[in-house]
């Protein structure tokens, strides 16, 4: 698998491969994350295509100072368990290395079992810590 830069001209086939793989939720407008990652270490945003060009998986990365964070590692149903979310993440965490990250940190949903042994096959753990947010913006 290629991997590139995301661009702009990439949105439509990203957010359709991020509902195909169920990322996407009601109170997360896909073209919103994408304008704000876009503003903040868009370098670390990018897509994989597969032999034939297809635009197959997509990883969001960032790294603010403290912590990296990985968030829409996103490989096609039809092009899973292929080595491509491994190739992807191995990409994430050798540009954060370079940046001077100390820990990677990212979030999976609690009943999503087969991603959470994904993460744990690549070495990370449940760091036993609760997960809080709260929303700044209603809009969003």
């Amino acid at each position: 698998m290629q991997i590139r830069a995301f661009t702009p001209a990439d949105q439509e086939v990203v957010v359709q491969l991020w509902k195909d793989c169920e990322l996407v939720r009601p109170w997360n407008d896909p073209a919103k994350d994408i304008a704000r990652k876009l503003s903040v270490a868009p370098e670390l945003f990018v897509v994989g295509l597969n032999a034939q060009g297809q635009l197959i998986a997509t990883i969001m990365a960032g790294y603010e100072g403290h912590r990296g964070w990985i968030n829409y590692l996103a490989v096609h149903p039809l092009h899973q368990r292929q080595g491509h979310a491994r190739q992807l993440v191995a990409w994430a965490e050798q540009q954060l290395v370079a940046l001077g990250c100390p820990k990677l940190n990212l979030q999976v949903r609690s009943g999503n079992h087969a991603v959470i042994a994904f993460y744990e096959s690549l070495g990370y753990a449940n760091d036993a810590s609760i997960c809080m947010g709260k929303r700044l913006i209603a809009d969003i």
